[in-house]
């Protein structure tokens, strides 16, 4: 586990020396993860070593020792994202294992913190984020609102079987109105779509690909989408 600092508001010289021993832990927190999840599938360093080649950046065995037993002096990001996808764990799993290590220091100078915050901080999940960063919003806002949309699309159509083979007036009435209220959902989704990609449009990005079980469903209008909503993003 990644250990907090002895003590907090040490002079210059100190908080100087927190800095290589900042870089240890994280490495060590990356060693200690790549050990445990290793030994969880049942391998050896080898058959770590070979997954890496297979995947085509090869890392030999006796790096991965000398990284597991800490006599590695540096970790490369590319060896923690091959590491990940040979171990079948997300790259940011190695850096803030949740649930293995509870606390952990997220920059040399700042006091121990949870890895679940750290690792919310690391991919931009945090609400505190500036303006510099309102890109990920909106490419977040966009999958969610196509997830909306694949869903409410899903409910009207099993509505609207269900009102179709139903046995009396009153259960057809009632997925009428079932398909009644997933009409509107998918109907308010597509208006965030047109939104969230017109933001986009808007600072000379690309909006993303939109997916094949809901494309035919997103028809631009011909006039531009109302921006005027931002917050509502």
């Amino acid at each position: 586990m990644t250990q907090p600092r002895s003590h907090h508001g040490s002079k210059k010289a100190d908080d100087e020396d927190d800095v290589p021993e900042w870089v240890d832990q994280v490495m060590s927190t990356v060693a200690g993860e790549v050990r445990r999840r290793r030994k969880e599938l049942g391998w050896s360093a080898q058959d770590l070593a070979d997954k890496c080649e297979e995947i085509g950046h090869p890392i030999p065995r006796n790096v991965i020792a000398n990284m597991e037993s800490g006599r590695r002096s540096n970790l490369p990001l590319v060896d923690v994202i091959v590491l990940a996808e040979a171990l079948n764990t997300p790259p940011i799993c190695l850096v803030y294992p949740v649930g293995y290590v509870d606390d952990v220091q997220r920059l040399p100078l700042q006091h121990p913190t949870t890895s679940l915050d750290a690792l919310r901080r690391f991919t931009g999940e945090e609400t505190d984020l500036g303006a510099d960063d309102d890109m990920l919003h909106y490419f977040r806002a966009h999958h969610a609102a196509q997830e909306r949309l694949r869903s409410a699309q899903i409910d009207e159509e099993r509505a609207r079987y269900d009102a179709a083979t139903a046995p009396n007036t009153g259960r057809k009435a009632e997925a009428l109105r079932a398909q009644a209220r997933a009409a509107e959902a998918a109907d308010e989704a597509k208006s965030r779509l047109h939104r969230i990609r017109a933001f986009i449009q808007e600072e000379g990005v690309t909006p993303p690909f939109l997916w094949p079980d809901v494309v035919s469903a997103v028809e631009m209008p011909g006039s531009d989408p109302d921006t005027t909503e931002e917050n509502d993003l």
